[in-house]
């Protein structure tokens, strides 16, 4: 019996292994790049012919060789629906296909953020995006520290509808929406960014060499049994963690439960909503509060809207759960079972675990119960009281972040298949080591063209469109140094590389979230980039650079590129800084002559520096007639820019 079960195995095996496989790429309502060859390719049986025909006209036979085989489609224009056709020891059929324009869309969380984030800033949007030609393949998010990846494990196209468009990646869906309602050309997105991914995950083993550091960080990982063991680690302390906390939280073991609406709640502290804990604290700690509901009210709300809350949470309402999250990012929008509301005292309870410290519920957000169009406030006086103390969480290691690991496994699948450009929005993960990012990020670049030249046999310097980060945390009062301000300077110096854009992104950030929910703008300004430098239209895309720098007595003037029409300065304060030889920046006054800027200080008798947007959350108070802002940069008297534009 054993011999027959093995025999009936390796027979299933083989001829399994003799049937054609498409890569995951390839599929129903693909979006393929116009005006290009394109290379269609599979796995077969060794020395198996396979057919393939294109509107079913035969494109060719050939043979496969080390199980892989290859056809060449010939360049087509934009347009569709097209069929394909595969046969072999099997048929495969691909319907409903188009040529346009195909985008890899890259990064990390900004960049993967779906549309479901942005249902209360642009719920119509949401409801109304029936697009059938723009068109989404999510890449699964696998990494692979061992070799490059040569397929995905799953994977489908799907086209932005309302059915659909909650999964689409918000930046991407918008720059394609501009593009697509400018020339109708089909959009092809290719989705493959990953939430706190560093530079380095993206980058090849190739272009990791001159980085022998991070190279050898991502060869640890080739060990799967390190892997394991690190998994394991890390489950076993956080599991130790909060089931500690879990054990000895009176709030979840007390004969009265916490979130019960008999417990007497009186002699708790009073704490404002929203707020931060005054003074440090790890651990579990408890919020309550009473509303007093009408009978319509109670029937009428649906969300229950607790801003964001640092770090995670358990809501619960008239003693039933109704949410939880499990760290600081994600906006707390809880949709309420029916029933859980009446008319009279309504309890809400949160149970709040804070890892590290700082704990509370994050400023200007929205706290309501209710629904959109009739929100009832939440902030003012709750009840709190602590429930157990810990020591500090030790952070997890995040192996899906570490050198190689996401380039092998998310990007090198796709560059067999042409693409017009990218588009990228990374590089919170880098701000603590800044002054590597711009040798590093060229370097991906580089190495992205030069592997998708590799993968589809043709020269390929595609634009590279990358947003500069956001505006983010709280305003200074004086001039500081910056990290997130030497980050975007890293960001603006790689324009260097030809073919290269940047949109500024520093009057869309929001002070107290890394997400803001403004994708729209950064879209369009995306798509005017590729219309210049992919589609070669003559259209601004850039707000004003800085073309020269020239010190007139105890002034400085400055001249730009990209004014449009005209400088628009809207407002000075705290924008522009200037520093002597000392390299002590002050606030500069600000004055607008012609086309030139000129700045100055009282006690700055020979300034030599200037700095524009140079803080963590820097106002945006530079534009172009266009309505485009000009980005942070510093330059000095003598070195200027150092920039090709």
């Amino acid at each position: 019996m054993f011999r027959i079960l093995l025999t009936a195995t390796l027979l299933l095996s083989s001829l399994a292994n003799a049937d054609i496989r498409l890569p995951k790429l390839i599929g129903d309502g693909m979006v393929l790049q116009r005006d290009t060859a394109i290379p269609l390719w599979g796995w077969a049986a060794a020395d198996e012919t396979v057919e393939v025909r294109f509107n079913g006209q035969l494109l060719g036979q050939v043979k496969t060789k080390q199980g892989r085989w290859t056809v060449q489609l010939p360049a087509q224009q934009a347009g569709g629906p097209h069929q394909l056709s595969f046969k072999g020891q099997n048929q495969i059929e691909l319907n409903d296909i188009y040529f346009g324009d195909v985008w890899v869309a890259s990064g990390q969380s900004n960049m993967e953020m779906e549309m479901a984030r942005l249902a209360e800033a642009y719920p119509e949007d949401l409801s109304s995006a029936n697009y059938p030609l723009i068109r989404q393949f999510k890449v699964p998010q696998e990494y692979n520290f061992k070799a490059p990846q040569q397929d995905f494990s799953g994977g489908e196209w799907v086209s932005a509808r309302p059915q659909t468009i909650a999964n689409f990646s918000a930046l991407a869906f918008y720059f394609g929406r501009e593009l697509y309602q400018h020339n109708a050309v089909p959009i092809g997105i290719l989705n493959n960014a990953l939430g706190g991914s560093p530079v380095e995950a993206w980058m090849s083993e190739e272009a990791l060499q001159p980085f022998p550091d991070a190279l050898a960080e991502g060869i640890r990982f080739r060990d799967d049994q390190f892997i394991q063991s690190i998994t394991a680690a890390d489950k076993h302390k956080n599991d130790t963690w909060y089931g500690d906390l879990q054990r000895r939280d009176p709030g979840l073991t007390s004969k009265t439960p916490w979130y019960s609406t008999t417990l007497d709640d009186r002699n708790w502290q009073s704490f404002t909503v929203p707020g931060f804990r005054p003074e440090p604290f790890t651990g579990v700690w408890w919020l309550r509060k009473t509303i007093e509901l009408t009978a319509a009210q109670a029937q009428e709300a649906k969300i229950l809207r607790l801003g964001s809350i640092v770090d995670a949470d358990e809501v619960y309402i008239n003693g039933k759960q109704v949410g939880h999250t499990t760290y600081m990012y994600p906006p707390r929008r809880y949709e309420l079972p029916a029933g859980v509301l009446k008319a009279g005292s309504n309890l809400i309870a949160v149970r709040v675990t804070a890892t590290n410290g700082k704990t509370g519920l994050i400023p200007d957000k929205p706290y309501w119960i209710g629904t959109d169009a009739n929100p009832l406030p939440l902030i003012g006086e709750w009840k709190m009281q602590n429930a157990a103390l810990a020591e500090p969480l030790p952070a997890d290691t995040f192996i899906r972040w570490k050198p190689l690991g996401l380039y092998n496994g998310l990007l090198a699948p796709l560059t067999s298949l042409p693409i017009k450009g990218v588009i990228w929005y990374q590089g919170e993960s880098n701000v603590g080591a800044y002054k590597d990012y711009q040798a590093r990020f060229t370097a991906m670049i580089r190495d992205w063209r030069a592997k998708w030249a590799q993968g589809t046999g043709q020269q390929n310097q595609f634009p590279f469109l990358f947003v500069q980060l956001a505006n983010y945390l709280e305003k200074t009062e004086e001039p500081v140094d910056s990290a997130w301000a030497g980050l975007r300077e890293a960001q603006r110096q790689s324009l260097s590389e030809a073919n290269t854009a940047m949109v500024v992104a520093i009057d869309t950030g929001e002070w107290n979230d890394i997400h803001p929910v403004d994708k729209k703008t950064l879209g369009q300004r995306l798509a005017l980039a590729a219309r210049a430098l992919a589609l070669g239209e003559k259209v601004d895309y850039q707000g004003p650079e800085l073309a020269s720098i020239t010190a007139e007595g105890s002034k400085l003037k400055l001249s730009f590129h990209h004014s449009g029409k005209g400088l628009v300065l809207k407002g000075t304060d705290n924008s522009f800084a200037i520093a002597g030889a000392d390299g002590q920046y002050r606030w500069a006054q600000v004055q607008r002559k012609d086309e030139h800027l000129v700045l100055s200080h009282p006690d700055i008798k020979t300034p030599v520096k200037v700095r524009y947007g140079w803080a963590d959350n820097p106002p945006a108070v530079l534009y172009n007639s266009e309505g485009l802002p000009a980005g942070p940069f510093e330059a000095s008297v003598t070195t200027g820019l150092a920039l090709r534009k």
